[in-house]
């Protein structure tokens, strides 16, 4: 580096596979490739690989985040009350 050249601000990207990302996010390379399809995680394409970044998965997760109250719709209200009498 040159005396003249700014000190570099970014840290390096760091790609991770496929198979890599899907383990850190614990699903199937499957789920992975439809959530890149469907736009829901970036991934890029170097001639025949895929490669995503690793701050693009951690961004996925954090917007993966599910905000209480809104599970209501998964499990039944009136079923408790039933089992209890």
């Amino acid at each position: 580096m040159a005396e003249s050249d700014p000190p570099s601000t970014h840290d390096p990207i760091r790609w991770v596979s496929t198979r890599d990302a899907a383990r850190k996010l614990g699903i199937t390379t499957r789920t992975l490739y439809r959530l890149i399809d469907d736009g829901q995680v970036p991934a890029h394409k170097f001639g025949r690989v895929i490669r995503l970044k690793d701050a693009d998965i951690d961004a996925f997760i954090a917007s993966s985040k599910i905000q209480p109250g809104t599970l209501s719709h998964l499990y039944a209200t009136g079923l408790d009350d039933a089992a209890e009498e």
